[in-house]
């Protein structure tokens, strides 16, 4: 296919109204509502879903229906915006809690509310600003070679803008529906948080969150990643846990206090304390693992994809004379690069000096680069940013441990860097999604870096209050914010500065991981079971069984199956969105010391019921839809 004969759907000689007062406050007000969403959601589950696709859903039912108006690149503009909160929300919860975990233990101080906001929107504006070089050379000139899948779903949801209406209708009642059942478990306990079964003489337990969030997670990334996650859960507390309590049970084991013995931690607090002092550190080393393989199986494609992003750069020009090619002026955004290492390096709010400021330009372009190519190639979901980040962390920590800063502030600064570099992937990635939509659809390629850097500011300005609330509703590393990814990234800072690790178990989890990796199973979904609660997993695998169901009816002709899978897909984003706003604003409620009286709890057999009133929801949104495919 010759690229210079691709004809977008707006042709570039048209003008219609794109960045428009309509647009730039649906998108921005969508950022701060998926960014926190997602917040909420990564801090419990460790996972964030794409925003892309409910935000144009939502902006064309707003857009089309209700305003009348038919512009789709108003609408696209508006998911432009509000996908970069997601992407921001997921940078930032995966390492700046760490901070939160050891003010919590006396260490220091907990961060201020400029310097999270600074690492953020720093980390946010590098993404979109390291990505604008690499627009011509790998949205345009490898147009027909790099697909960008959630980029090029997001241009034909947008294209087939008759059915918003409907499409956001889903959307908006998968957000009702889930915010009244998460009012009902955890705004009035009618019913407990976790349905448990627990094996007493066999010292295993099995169990599940009430929630429709992860519901929703397990029906979006489907039965074969969820049952993944679930096996990971099944080993750990239906094979470890019962392992320990078997082998173990008059022996006191470090990390757990000095003195008890395993049979009174786990007549104190069951199989979760076992989990908590033992297990979820052999999950931590196979995630470590996990994510190390998965960069070092990608090392030839990041070598290759960075020497033809550079090779493709060479001839590459920043605006042509079509609108559909203008970009960002060369000027602006080396400007706005050097700002803000200037900012990172001088601000004393942020913990990071010379030696870090540098090592995020060198990596934080590196990932960037490597981060637009591969979602374009294996799509956003595949995209290893944790095994970047942890790469990231590890050489930080190692280069600031040679310097002798080995106490609190140069775990601190590990962080740090960790942090912004782990946001510039996250949003790269975003960022050439975006704009292959764009490409597509014909979109000015420099309204949509605007509207970029618009959806990073305003999200980058709220995830900082976000973050501050749900430490001061809960705290972190609680059942209600277990912050997974965050725990991780602060175990392995705490490694390798101090040593103070449980490395036996961590290894146990090391060689488990490469043992899975030989077998040719996925490590990551495993090891992410591995290292949260069982309750949550049976949960998302609930969703992916709904998932399977529906994917693996015989008597249904494709058309109608993808659009029933489509819709339960829309439903289950609403549900996550719905969820994650009600947790916001239970969170407001603690901190203000507001209780609602629980008037009744139906115990398990209620958790069992709700559970089946929202799988009956998610099937009536998908399999039962009377709109017409």
């Amino acid at each position: 296919m010759n690229n210079k004969e691709f004809k977008p759907y707006v042709p570039a000689e048209k003008i219609t109204p794109e960045m428009t007062v309509t647009s730039v406050i649906m998108g921005m007000i969508l950022a701060v509502v998926f960014g926190a969403a997602n917040a909420y959601l990564g801090l419990r589950v460790g996972m964030t879903v794409s925003a892309s696709i409910p935000a144009a859903v939502i902006s064309m039912g707003v857009i089309r229906v209700i305003m009348k108006k038919n512009s789709i690149l108003e609408s696209n503009l508006v998911q432009t915006i509000g996908s970069a909160g997601e992407s921001l929300a997921a940078g930032a919860i995966f390492t700046m809690p760490a901070l939160f975990l050891w003010a919590e233990e006396g260490l220091t101080e907990k961060p201020g509310l400029v310097e999270i906001t600074l690492i953020a929107l720093c980390g946010g504006v590098l993404g979109v600003l390291f990505m604008v070089p690499l627009r011509n050379a790998l949205i345009v000139k490898e147009h027909a070679t790099l697909l960008y899948p959630e980029g090029t779903a997001c241009a034909n949801v947008l294209l087939a803008g008759e059915e918003g209406g409907s499409n956001a209708a889903t959307v908006f009642s998968g957000m009702g529906i889930a915010a009244a059942f998460k009012f009902i478990v955890d705004g009035l306990k009618v019913i407990p948080a976790d349905v448990a079964v627990a094996f007493k003489s066999f010292k295993g337990e099995i169990g599940m969150e009430v929630y429709p969030a992860l519901l929703g997670v397990g029906y979006i990334v489907g039965p074969r990643i969820a049952s993944f996650m679930f096996v990971g859960s099944i080993v750990g507390w239906l094979v470890i846990i019962p392992l320990i309590c078997l082998f173990g049970p008059d022996i006191s084991l470090y990390p757990a206090e000095a003195g008890v013995t395993v049979s009174q931690l786990f007549a104190e607090g069951g199989a979760s304390a076992i989990w908590s002092n033992y297990v979820k550190y052999i999950g931590a080393g196979a995630i470590a693992t996990g994510g190390i393989i998965s960069l070092i199986k990608s090392l030839p494609l990041i070598i290759s994809t960075f020497r033809d992003s550079m090779k493709s750069m060479k001839g590459s020009q920043n605006g042509g004379t079509l609108r559909t090619d203008k970009d960002l002026p060369m000027g602006i955004i080396l400007a706005g690069i050097v700002a803000m290492v200037f900012i990172i390096w001088f601000v004393p709010a942020i913990p990071v000096n010379f030696l870090g400021a540098l090592m995020i330009v060198v990596f934080g372009f590196f990932f960037a680069t490597v981060s637009s190519r591969m979602v374009g190639m294996i799509g956003s979901s595949n995209n290893p940013v944790s095994g970047m980040a942890i790469a990231t962390l590890l050489l930080a920590t190692f280069a600031i441990k040679a310097t002798g800063e080995t106490g609190i502030d140069g775990m601190k600064g590990a962080i740090a860097i960790g942090s912004v570099i782990c946001i510039i992937a996250a949003i790269a990635g975003d960022t050439s999604q975006d704009l292959k939509t764009g490409y597509l659809l014909g979109a000015t390629p420099k309204t949509q870096q605007i509207g970029e850097l618009l959806g990073v500011v305003v999200s980058g300005l709220a995830i900082g209050g976000v973050l501050y609330l749900l430490d001061a509703a809960w705290g972190y590393g609680t059942a209600e914010v277990p912050a997974p990814q965050a725990g991780l990234m602060k175990m392995i800072v705490e490694g390798i500065m101090g040593g103070e690790l449980p490395w036996t178990l961590v290894f146990v989890g090391v060689f488990l991981a490469l043992g899975l990796e030989i077998l040719r199973i996925p490590v990551m979904p495993f090891a992410i079971g591995l290292y949260l609660p069982i309750y949550l997993n049976t949960t998302i695998m609930i969703g992916g069984v709904v998932r399977m169901f529906l994917d693996g009816r015989k008597k249904v002709d494709s058309k109608t199956k993808e659009s029933q899978v489509t819709n339960g897909t829309l439903y289950c984003a609403g549900m996550i969105a719905g969820e994650g706003l009600v947790g916001i604003f239970l969170a407001i409620l603690a901190v203000a010391g507001i209780s609602i009286p629980a008037f009744i709890n139906l115990g398990n057999i209620g958790g069992v019921v709700i559970m089946a009133l929202m799988i009956l929801g998610l099937l009536k949104f998908s399999l039962w839809n009377k709109r017409k495919a």
